[in-house]
């Protein structure tokens, strides 16, 4: 694991291979025990190394046997012992062990089609000199960052979007065109970042940027892998032991993989089956205790630190715990805004630092559980949701306007508990009737688009259209649970897994996702829906680790890493963080009507309105304009007293 940083210039000045160290030294964090740099009149790479493969051949930028091709990379290739043979057997002569080397020959043999044969997380860069090509990639599901920016003059691209500001071309301002799907989602899902000029490549795509003989640059991006989402709407059928027992080789194997390392590895423990099924698996692949890492609150209804030392005590692992409370929490929030670039889309981010604090002392790797929900259905809103689509036809022969009053009647009902209310808003009777409604604004939105047209000053976008694209690139044939985890996987997932990266690399540690490897995810998109729908979601896996751990850990509630951020904002010790959202020269004053944004903090400090999600948003996008644009607040301020 590593960070890369570097660009490509049609114009080269005196000035910058020392720009290019100002760049890559942003990235320390990410690789603090090596440093490398290549550059030649037009190409300009720079690297930080986390030396978690061959410790002491591994140094990059590494070159190809004639010095005319270059790479510097971030990630792990899984496979790479079993490439090497057939490109030793071409003629490539390696240097070195690392995985580094098998991308470079890789590309060498086959192009841009060596993509096809790494199983693995990657973003890398290669410069061929030859050819005056930039070749560059990131992962297919998007677990290792690329971002970059281009003006046909200048390609700049880093693992980190602060490294990118550190060169003169760019400057952090907003793009405000990103705002209303940002206070909706809390995070841009297409190639745009929150920094105007600074584009991302999407997972599962390729680029190059060419130099081309009149001076200019030239890029060309598309995409190489897809997750597969069967159009026809009938996925494949199988028998059920069959395909249970398929589904435990597949995760024996992805976990057995992902085991490569030279350095101390670990598990991060939430007690949850996907955590847990990793981590039993570990226990046996390989010798000895295995080191688990645990992080809950002092607040016990939020933690879940006693099922995890539950599973720690099944396993036998060596087991540490961090307890994160209310000023720590908040406190990191400047720091970790800065780590991450962007606006933190979700609090458990702030838990995910702790607990990478915690397991940096004693590991460089770790093993975490991410994906299963978006591959395996396992988030309530799933069933929620296809329980109203199957009910919404029968509920539509009422006429409208009976349908408008009810839902209206529901919102303003004072027989009903605050409970209840809300429940009943979930569902098709207090919803409209499109998707939009249904879905988004009732399971991912904090902003709806009529709430943004409160809240914002100008006129404020429509802020479902990148989700919609997903949705509809699904294809109407198919299942409507197919549609929901392509859409996710492309949207949802990305994110989460971009604040499992900067939180994990911001203590100085690999994270590895052994349910994302893409073949597992091939095998997940074919299953038919039943398999995984049943027992509150994820049946197959529950099914497929029965006899690895207890049952009452299988099948428990999921609870989703919660927070007790709703308390917290409604502690007195909270205020001076409703001053922040105030400041009359903060972001916010410039795009929100003040007398609105005061509205909905009252409304919610006074317990009319369960507004937390709504806080958090524009809470941490406050601390992002004041740590990037306005120099207000550093990585270091603290926002409560300790």
């Amino acid at each position: 694991m590593c960070g890369i940083a570097g660009f490509l210039t049609a114009a080269a000045q005196p000035d910058h291979p020392a720009l290019l160290q100002r760049m890559t030294a942003l990235l320390a964090h990410r690789g603090p025990d090596d440093s490398g740099f290549f550059n030649d009149q037009h190409a300009f790479l720079g690297h930080r190394r986390l030396s978690i493969i061959d410790l002491v051949t591994g140094h990059q930028p590494i070159t190809n046997e004639d010095g005319t091709r270059w790479i510097i990379y971030n990630g792990e290739i899984f496979n790479h012992t079993a490439l090497r043979p057939e490109l030793e057997a071409a003629g490539h002569r390696y240097r070195t062990q690392s995985d580094t080397e098998t991308i470079l020959h890789a590309y060498e043999q086959y192009g841009a089609d060596c993509l096809a044969r790494f199983r693995g997380m990657f973003a890398f860069v290669i410069w061929d000199s030859a050819r005056r090509t930039l070749f560059c990639a990131r992962d297919r599901l998007g677990i290792k960052p690329f971002y970059y920016f281009f003006n046909g003059r200048l390609f700049a691209f880093a693992s980190e979007i602060k490294a990118l500001l550190a060169h003169p071309a760019l400057r952090a301002e907003l793009e405000e065109t990103g705002l209303s799907e940002y206070l909706a989602f809390g995070y841009l899902s297409g190639e745009q970042s929150l920094f105007r000029g600074i584009r991302k490549l999407l997972p599962g795509h390729r680029m190059m940027v060419q130099l081309a003989p009149e001076g200019v640059l030239r890029l060309q991006t598309e995409r190489y892998w897809d997750p597969p989402c069967p159009v026809a709407g009938v996925p494949r059928r199988a028998d059920e032991r069959a395909l249970v027992a398929e589904c435990r080789r597949r995760l024996e194997e992805t976990v057995r993989m992902r085991l490569m390392s030279d350095v101390p590895l670990g598990m991060f423990l939430s007690g949850g089956i996907d955590s847990s099924a990793i981590a039993a698996l570990m226990r046996r692949l390989v010798a000895g205790p295995i080191e688990t890492f645990s992080v809950g609150y002092p607040e016990r209804q939020f933690s879940e630190l006693d099922y995890a030392r539950q599973v720690a005590e099944h396993i036998g692992s060596r087991h540490r715990e961090v307890v994160v409370g209310m000023p720590q929490f908040f406190n990191a929030l400047p720091r970790l805004v800065w780590h991450e670039d962007e606006p933190l889309t979700w609090p458990s981010s702030v838990s995910l630092y702790y607990v990478s604090q915690l397991a940096a002392q004693h590991v460089k790797v770790v093993l975490t559980g991410e994906g299963s929900d978006e591959l395996f259905a396992g988030y309530a809103r799933y069933r929620h949701y296809l329980f109203n689509q199957r009910c919404l036809p029968y509920y539509r022969r009422l006429p409208a306007a009976l349908r408008a009053a009810i839902r209206r009647r529901i919102a303003a009902s004072t027989l009903l508990s605050a409970v209840w209310r809300r429940k009943l808003q979930h569902t098709f009777l207090g919803l409209a009737d499109d998707l939009p409604s249904l879905l988004l604004d009732n399971f991912y939105c904090a902003f709806s688009a009529p709430a943004q047209a409160a809240l914002l000053r100008g006129p404020s976008a429509t802020p479902y259209d990148s989700y919609l694209r997903h949705w509809d690139a699904a294809g109407a044939g198919a299942h409507p649970l197919q549609r929901l985890l392509y859409a996710d996987q492309k949207t949802y997932l990305v994110e989460l897994l971009m604040k499992q990266d900067q939180m994990s690399m911001a203590c100085s540690i690999e994270s590895r996702v052994p349910l994302l490897d893409h073949t597992f995810v091939e095998f997940a998109a074919q299953l038919p829906p039943e398999m995984k729908l049943r027992t509150a979601g994820k049946y197959i896996i529950k099914k497929a680790v029965e006899d690895l751990l207890p049952r009452d850990i299988i099948y428990r509630r999921k609870m989703g890493f919660p927070t007790p951020l709703r308390q917290w904002l409604m502690d007195p010790k909270a205020q001076p963080l409703y001053a922040l959202l105030e400041d009359p020269d903060g972001l916010l004053a410039r795009y929100l009507d003040a007398a609105a944004l005061a509205q909905l903090i009252r409304q919610h400090r006074t317990g009319q309105c369960d507004f937390t999600d709504r806080i958090w948003r524009l809470l941490t996008l406050q601390i992002w304009g004041h740590v990037f644009l306005t120099g207000k607040l550093s990585p270091a301020s603290e926002l409560l007293p300790t």
